[in-house]
């Protein structure tokens, strides 16, 4: 079986961080890959065995919260007592952690994974900022949490992973006028001139008002490229039946020397 594919990103000295694509894993057809999300119809201990490997990879536990599209930040003190393979901690869209022997996860399919860390505070945190997370605030609710555990938003590092891109991500007019409403840089159009969302523009410039000092970009589309899992690819190949799985984006803090 071959390893998870992590493409890595840097955050800085004591920080491992990076984004999954679907290489890897055991699941089958047409979660076929490393697929990390346990409510998408796949077989469940197929993404048990997914998120072992995983934290195989990392080189510990992986926990994941039940994200449910809102700015709820759970900071995770401890390991969690049931084994975070098979269950969420919590019901929220954002993990922070200064323990070094987890890694916060988030996991998406569309939406933008964001990691961030402070290597001199050591404390980092995992948002998932879809379109309404990101009007109602996760990514700021996770840099206010970093900052009550110490961090400084300019030495925040933040990286944004693979998403779907304003090109891909037609939306009905009246939807954009609400997202336009929070989140201006968010007004998009599609390849083809229609109403678009920019999940990565609202993202960075949520980032740019909070402070924070450096700001990574992935920039893969995720509805472009079949090597990374997206939602809305499979409603268009099956509306009635979309399926497909959810890559991650997982960040730790190495022990200190």
């Amino acid at each position: 079986m071959a390893a998870p594919v992590l493409d890595a990103v840097e955050l800085g000295p004591g920080v491992r961080a990076g984004f999954t694509r679907r290489p890897g894993g055991v699941s089958a057809p047409p979660w076929d890959g490393l697929n990390l999300g346990l409510a998408v119809g796949d077989d469940p201990a197929a993404v048990v065995r997914n998120r072992r490997l995983l934290a195989e990879a990392v080189g510990v536990p992986v926990v994941f919260a039940t994200q449910v599209h809102g700015r709820r930040v759970v900071e995770v003190d401890a390991l969690p007592e049931v084994d975070p393979a098979t269950s969420g901690v919590a019901e929220a869209d954002a993990l922070v952690t200064a323990r070094t022997d987890l890694a916060v996860a988030v996991y998406v399919a569309d939406c933008v994974p964001v990691l961030l860390a402070d290597p001199v505070a050591r404390v980092v945190g995992a948002a998932h900022a879809g379109r309404p997370g990101l009007v109602a605030g996760v990514v700021e609710a996770t840099v206010e949490a970093l900052v009550r555990r110490g961090a400084r938003p300019e030495r925040l590092v933040a990286a944004l992973g693979p998403c779907i891109a304003a090109a891909s991500y037609e939306v009905p007019a009246s939807l954009q006028d609400d997202v336009g409403a929070v989140l201006p840089e968010a007004v998009a159009t599609t390849r083809a001139g229609t109403p678009a969302v920019d999940l990565l523009a609202g993202a960075r410039a949520v980032l740019a008002r909070c402070g924070v000092g450096r700001v990574l970009v992935d920039g893969r589309d995720t509805y472009a490229d079949e090597d990374l899992y997206s939602h809305r690819r499979a409603v268009h190949a099956d509306p009635s039946s979309p399926r497909t799985g959810r890559l991650a984006g997982v960040v730790r803090l190495l022990p200190a020397r």
